[in-house]
């Protein structure tokens, strides 16, 4: 599978043809290796399953909040499911724009018999957000940086590390992570950070730690994006998703390597946009029961190196479809890659991204 073969182009692509009468299904995810994921665990089976449904793909979930509102506000909801990470999630529910599920009622039992709600457990962080993986947001390097004299990265703080590592970053265009990893590298122990990061002066802090690479780096709003500039060797490092850089070492074979040092774990899933009309929404939840059975769960770990939420589907995670090898070792939550992780706050982020989000918008455009 090649690294652009597995980038959705557009940002609403239908994934199959069928028949003119077919009903369409807006299913909003976040593109690239991930989609491609879905679309072979999840959306091809189901459009087998049901050749009356046609799923069409938008790659619009790092918009999913205002793009919700805004859609609410206009009474037009013109989309069916939306793949969020759980502090989107969090708020969207507590806005009410997306829909409380009874994860016993609307989702398929273990194969054991064990309720949806038990076999989730946890990962089910508000009423309306049903899990689907386990991801970290991470950093790749590329191994083959002359400049470095053979260093090799061995922790977070390499990133702040001008002097050692020279080249170009790639960083979210979010402030989430990115303020947590500057306050690390700034001197703030791991369980004071949030605490510091709500007031003024933490955040003041975490900026100035940023400040010091700024210049030195690129900013991105797709997962897709820092895999491309790493090969592209537009950069050195750069932050995305575990998986998409799995895609890019195993799968293409490029000189990249992880650093799973503070990673930060979070939680990916499904929420169902509040007011679908009854067709749609029957539709939506017939689909979800389907893409959230733990054999489709495990079947994603297939072809993306992300954990699947259930604990059933946990001892099904097998070998990749294409290249053989066994996934367990690539996914964080592997006891050699989670020796030193950052636990991401939720419920933090719902209450402060709103105006974190404005602060850190300001900062990029200063």
């Amino acid at each position: 599978m090649k690294l652009k073969s597995v980038i959705l182009a557009g940002s609403a692509v239908a994934l199959t043809a069928t028949s003119a009468l077919a009903t369409d299904m807006t299913i909003v995810s976040w593109g690239g290796a991930y989609s491609a994921s879905q679309n072979n665990a999840y959306h091809k089976p189901y459009m087998e399953a049901n050749p009356d449904i046609n799923i069409i793909n938008d790659e619009s979930s790092n918009e999913a909040v205002a793009k919700l509102r805004a859609m609410n506000e206009a009474g037009n909801i013109t989309w069916d499911l939306v793949d969020v990470v759980a502090s989107d999630a969090i708020r969207l529910c507590d806005e009410g724009l997306a829909m409380p599920i009874d994860a016993d009622e609307v989702l398929a039992p273990a194969p054991n018999g064990t309720p949806a709600s038990e076999d989730f457990g946890d990962l089910i962080v508000s009423e309306c957000f049903i899990p689907q993986i386990v991801y970290s947001t991470t950093f790749g390097y590329r191994t083959d940086v002359a400049e470095w004299n053979g260093k090799t990265p061995e922790d977070i703080c390499a990133v702040f590390d001008l002097e050692t590592f020279p080249g170009k970053r790639a960083l979210e265009k979010r402030p989430i992570n990115n303020m947590e990893w500057a306050l690390l590298c700034d001197g703030v122990a791991k369980e004071d950070v949030y605490n510091v990061l709500e007031t003024e002066e933490g955040q003041a802090q975490a900026f100035a730690k940023l400040d010091t690479i700024k210049d030195q780096t690129i900013f991105w709003s797709a997962g897709a994006e820092t895999p491309q500039l790493l090969a592209d060797k537009e950069v050195v490092m750069g932050s995305t998703y575990n998986g998409r850089l799995f895609s890019l070492i195993a799968e293409e074979g490029q000189p990249v390597a992880m650093l799973w040092d503070a990673q930060v774990f979070d939680i990916d899933g499904w929420i169902v946009p509040e007011g679908l009309p009854e067709d749609r929404k029957a539709m939506v939840l017939d689909y979800l029961k389907f893409a959230t059975d733990t054999q489709r769960l495990a079947d994603q770990a297939k072809y993306i190196s992300y954990g699947p939420a259930r604990k059933s589907s946990a001892p099904l995670v097998g070998k990749h479809a294409e290249l053989g090898i066994e996934m367990a070792p690539h996914m964080p939550t592997d006891p050699e890659n989670a020796k030193n992780t950052f636990l991401y706050n939720y419920e933090w982020w719902a209450d402060y991204r709103d105006d974190l989000d404005a602060k850190y918008q300001a900062w990029l455009s200063q």
